[in-house]
């Protein structure tokens, strides 16, 4: 089992740079084909999605090596190490069990649902959707090699696979029939076989989803919380659990989901590269001289870093230190410094090219470019809300400034060049209509890494092909979830909860803002139990048509619910910012909470602004369309 485990965990590095490479490359070639020679590259689309589909569980099976898929974990910290062995023991039972499932499930998906004669330009279909059951079946091999040592890990490995199987019986009866369908003897043994187990997994379904919820706060990964709740539930209902790769695979492969890890990876670049360096140079040089001026710098690198790297808090661990020391020695007092760093660490999640904006796009089925012009006007004012509590603040200590001077400026401006010259590129290329939203994120791709490897040489060419499977862990774990969060939604909007929900919500709450008022609540409690990516595939189905029976625009819905999101990372007890900025600064968790809670409060005041005038939205909108 170990060598299995060192063979998976020394996956080739060539493999996932050329993955990125292929994935950034072929948009960039199909707007230059279709811009010279007025034609794309035949298939080039379907290849890019698949591209992605690889990277996804890839990326997957890296990041259960390394043990960094998203989890609940805040509560481990307060229970004793026996307590943590058995909450291991337990989330590793029922890992085995359902990574199983999805395993089986998935085979049966690629072998019953795909057509063995579909093709994707060169290539048969089949083939490259088998990376699904491939992928889950390593990291069932990984979590198996996770579990405790000794006779516990074949206890727990050996009860999880019983239960997987008794699980995914159905999926097992399906699988054997296509593979024996010649064979009538076997298909009536089959038969018998699932009538006796059918009932004993439909009454294990409802206790086995609340131990999957209690799983979920002792370290198991969400991505296999969403997708065991999935299983079952399509269990109990007499469902075909192949529904949950099936829809994990739709949404995959849809037609703006390339833009994510394309994004991803530009804002990965700069932030393993000096970037972030320059820009404080430069913004310092320029508006260092102004009451403020150095928390301004702070507040608009960390917008800018957020909105390329997204909500993965990549912004507080390269940036948090940088510009704590630097506020701290020019006056500014510490605490607040702090809290100011931790506040704009999500702040930048309504600007372009903001990845949740276009997850949200395509779930609502939302033009995506509205939605960026859209969130312009809100974003801003959060943005200028903390800029403004750092003026204050700097008055109030009379923070040093750093005079003007000319050719320090201009020296620092073409330093910068590079960087400052991103997101006009981005903007002018996307709003312009010159590029789609995949083609942008590879020419932020491709350009993130020309600028720093080529022209700066900050990244080595060696250190490229790690740089890539960080990148990988990075968006694998992110895109998992967003496929495991997908078979949710469909049972929900299936099981029709969402019209029912929508016809509950506007008997019982008569008031539109009253609504409002309580969606930002619970909102806020979304985001500080959920990431971002599969609260906007589970959530959204849910308050779209509740948003609709009370007529909300969805597009100034999804802006009251990226606003709310970004409040949920900052969110005492377990807000993801919290926990970053506490590792970041080295300061206890309590602490970080007392000192977020001003910038919290002025920017939840900030949304209910959003939520309460829609022509914030909107203003902007009506030039557009």
């Amino acid at each position: 089992m170990r060598r299995v485990s060192g063979v998976l965990s020394a996956l080739p590095q060539w493999l996932t740079a050329c993955l990125y490479l292929l994935l950034a490359l072929l948009p960039l070639l199909e707007s230059l084909f279709r811009m010279l020679l007025h034609r794309g590259i035949p298939a080039s689309a379907e290849y890019t999605k698949h591209i992605v589909l690889w990277i996804t569980f890839l990326g997957g099976v890296y990041t259960t090596i390394e043990g960094r898929h998203l989890a609940f974990t805040a509560g481990l910290e307060a229970i004793n190490p026996l307590g943590k062995k058995i909450a291991h023991a337990f989330s590793s039972f029922l890992c085995i069990t359902f990574c199983l499932v999805l395993c089986l499930s998935a085979l049966s998906f690629c072998l019953i649902g795909i057509n063995p004669v579909t093709k994707i330009g060169l290539f048969a279909l089949r083939p490259l959707a088998a990376i699904i059951p491939l992928c889950y079946g390593m990291m069932l091999i990984v979590f198996i090699r996770k579990t405790p040592a000794g006779a516990l890990r074949w206890t727990l490995a050996g009860s999880g696979l019983l239960l997987g199987s008794i699980i995914g019986q159905t999926t097992i009866v399906e699988i054997l029939r296509f593979l024996f369908s010649t064979n009538p003897g076997l298909d009536h043994s089959l038969t018998m076989v699932s009538s006796v187990l059918s009932p004993v997994t439909q009454a294990l379904s409802l206790p086995l989803i609340a131990l999957l919820i209690a799983a979920a706060f002792a370290g198991m990964p969400i991505f296999l919380v969403f997708s065991g709740i999935t299983l079952l539930l399509f269990t109990r209902c007499g469902g075909v659990l192949a529904v949950v790769p099936n829809e994990a695979y739709t949404i995959l492969t849809g037609p703006a989901i390339p833009a994510i890890p394309l994004f991803a990876l530009a804002g990965f670049v700069l932030a393993n590269g000096k970037a972030g360096s320059r820009l404080v140079d430069l913004f310092r040089a320029f508006l260092g001289w102004m009451p403020g001026g150095l928390a301004m710098v702070a507040v608009l690198l960390c917008a800018f870093f957020t909105t390329f790297t997204g909500a993965s808090g990549v912004t507080i661990l390269v940036l948090g230190g940088l510009f704590s020391f630097i506020l701290v020695n020019n006056g500014y007092r510490r605490n607040f410094s702090l809290g100011l760093l931790t506040a704009s660490g999500s702040i930048g999640l309504l600007f372009p090219p903001a990845l949740p904006v276009i997850l949200y796009g395509v779930m609502a089925q939302i033009n995506i470019k509205h939605m960026y012009i859209a969130c312009l006007l809100p974003g801003l004012i959060m943005v200028v809300t903390l800029i403004f509590m750092g003026l204050f603040h700097a008055k109030s200590v009379s923070a040093q400034r750093q005079p003007f001077i000319l050719s320090t400026a201009l020296r620092n401006l073409k330093n910068a060049a590079w960087e400052v010259l991103l997101p006009v590129i981005v903007f002018t290329g996307f709003f312009s209509g010159f590029f789609t939203v995949v083609e942008t994120a590879a020419v932020a791709a491709v350009y993130a890494l020309i600028s720093q490897t080529i022209i700066h040489r900050d990244i080595p060419p060696a250190k490229l092909p790690e740089m890539f499977r960080q990148c990988l862990v990075l968006v694998g774990g992110v895109l998992v979830i967003i496929a495991a969060a997908r078979g949710l939604s469909y049972y929900i909007v299936d099981a029709e909860i969402p019209t029912n929900l929508a016809a509950w919500a506007v008997k019982q709450v008569h008031s539109k803002y009253l609504f409002l008022l309580l969606l930002n609540f619970a909102l806020i409690i979304t985001g500080c139990l959920m990431d971002i990516y599969s609260a906007i595939i589970v959530i959204v189905p849910l308050i779209l048509p509740v948003g609709r029976a009370f007529g909300i625009d969805p597009i100034h819905l999804g802006i009251i619910f990226l606003a709310n999101m970004e409040l949920g990372y900052l969110t005492p007890p377990v807000g993801l910012n919290l926990f970053l900025s506490s590792y970041t600064f080295n300061e206890p968790i309590a602490k970080i909470s007392r000192l977020v809670l001003p910038f919290l409060l002025l920017l939840f005041l900030n949304v209910i602004l959003i939520t309460y005038w829609p022509g914030l939205t909107s203003i902007l909108l009506q030039g557009a369309k």
